[in-house]
């Protein structure tokens, strides 16, 4: 009986050392520290060390920061969500309307430049939004395109206040994410949609990561999650975009690279499926998460803009 007791025992504190590890993973995943470290390489850039390292302590995950600016006539003005959000506006004489865009994560609006200058030749205004947590935003965490939704709603409508009616919202990953959240929340209604490789679930995309690191991703995952909603305030097993597609109706165009090793073809696929609007999937081959951006897409989303605004 002693023995037992004694097993018990040691099984309950390795259970609650292993939910404190949880907890600071989660924490140090969604909360960014102001200090001067160095973000964690990708976990198979990580030597067999500084896995094991960053498995007992977490990633080193600094505030984002705008690496650059606008090359162009531009503004840089606030708008008032749940924190301020720092944003750039870049106008276009005459324009046809305006593409809002919102980074993934652990970016900033400063990584979106290239991409909002495409939609400048192609005639569009451009704003640049830092979600909460990056940039010139307040704030110093992430939920991972939960309550960043939020975000994106008062973004557009800051825009449609100012009496523009051809509204495109282009995100990349996190920030494609919380577009699917807000569309299916707020039902709002923007000409067209961009999407470049959204996850399909959080609960999927974390055992994603676990995988890269070449470790079990059960039960480590759902524990994280779990530690991660409670910090976030929110219940991270429901954040599910390809379940947020089935309430979308307006256009949207998906964009995904065949060596994404952070979301898979058939997470893309089932939102795709569940999208009841007019929509359009491209697969890049040779592609990986977030690099994407090429002659191919330019080409497939100029095709799909100008054919979802008449």
């Amino acid at each position: 009986m002693l023995v037992v007791k004694k097993i018990l025992l040691t099984a309950l504190i390795a259970f609650a050392l292993f939910n404190v590890v949880c907890f600071m993973h989660a924490y140090k995943f969604t909360h960014f520290t102001s200090e001067e470290v160095t973000r964690t390489d990708d976990p198979k850039q990580l030597s067999i060390s500084k896995k094991i390292i960053t498995l007992l302590t977490g990633i080193d995950n600094p505030r984002p920061k705008n690496k650059t600016i606008p090359n162009t006539t531009y503004e840089s003005i606030s708008i008032d969500s749940d924190v301020k959000l720092g944003c750039w506006k870049i106008p276009v004489v005459d324009s046809k309307g305006t593409v809002i865009l919102f980074h993934g994560y652990a970016g900033e609006k400063s990584s979106l430049i290239e991409r909002s200058y495409y939609f400048n030749e192609l005639g569009y205004s451009t704003l640049l939004v830092d979600f909460k947590g990056s940039g010139n935003s307040e704030g110093n965490s992430t939920s991972i395109g939960y309550h960043e939704s939020d975000e994106v709603k008062s973004c557009y409508d800051y825009v449609r206040a100012s009496g523009e009616q051809n509204i495109v919202l282009f995100g990349t990953s996190m920030g494609s994410v919380a577009i699917l959240k807000c569309l299916s929340e707020y039902k709002i209604n923007p000409a067209a949609v961009v999407l470049e490789c959204p996850f399909g679930s959080l609960y999927t995309t974390t055992c994603a990561r676990f995988r890269n690191m070449h470790v079990p991703t059960f039960p480590a995952a759902g524990i994280l999650l779990f530690w991660g909603g409670v910090q976030n305030q929110f219940w991270p097993f429901a954040h599910n975009p390809s379940a947020y597609a089935k309430e979308i109706k307006c256009p949207t165009i998906l964009l995904y690279g065949s060596h994404d090793d952070r979301v898979s073809l058939d997470e893309i696929t089932e939102i795709n499926d569940n999208l009841k609007g007019e929509k359009m999937l491209k697969i890049y081959s040779d592609r990986g998460h977030n690099d994407l951006f090429g002659i191919e897409m330019k080409r497939d989303v100029q095709r799909f803009i100008e054919t979802s605004i008449r």
